[in-house]
């Protein structure tokens, strides 16, 4: 199985309210978090903050084990592959108006109950769901 990791960028809002940032997939539009393959010369979790920055153009203190762990079916040329993703709780700090994927994405800050109701991967799903529910 392919191993990718992911970002899942939060930050609290003036009211207290947490809010997560998704972005759409390049490809297929749907909502997402920053995700990417693992980079050399950098740990796990700090391949998900790059990720984040590359993407969305988020910065933040990023956790360094993962919140959880999903699969989803990622589509390459010859069909699919299964990736599992582990997932690294970020707190954003802010979010640059330049990134290298600029313009290549939409992203949005959403009230983290409402990000687990955009999200189509269950793995990713339940994950937001727990954070949800922990409060």
């Amino acid at each position: 199985m392919k191993q990718q990791v992911a970002a899942l960028p939060l930050m609290v809002g003036e009211n207290g309210e947490r809010r997560v940032y998704l972005l759409t997939s390049r490809e297929t539009r749907r909502w997402v978090i920053p995700k990417g393959w693992p980079m050399k010369g950098l740990r796990r979790h700090e391949a998900a903050a790059r990720e984040a920055f590359e993407e969305a153009g988020l910065v933040g203190k990023i956790e360094k084990k993962p919140v959880g762990r999903y699969e989803y079916m990622k589509r390459v040329e010859d069909g699919f592959h299964i990736c599992g993703v582990d997932v690294f709780l970020m707190a954003v700090k802010s979010r640059v108006d330049e990134f290298p994927e600029k313009g290549e994405r939409e992203v949005v800050s959403v009230p983290l109950h409402e990000a687990s109701e955009r999200v189509i991967e269950p793995g990713l799903k339940a994950i937001l769901q727990r954070l949800t529910s922990a409060g």
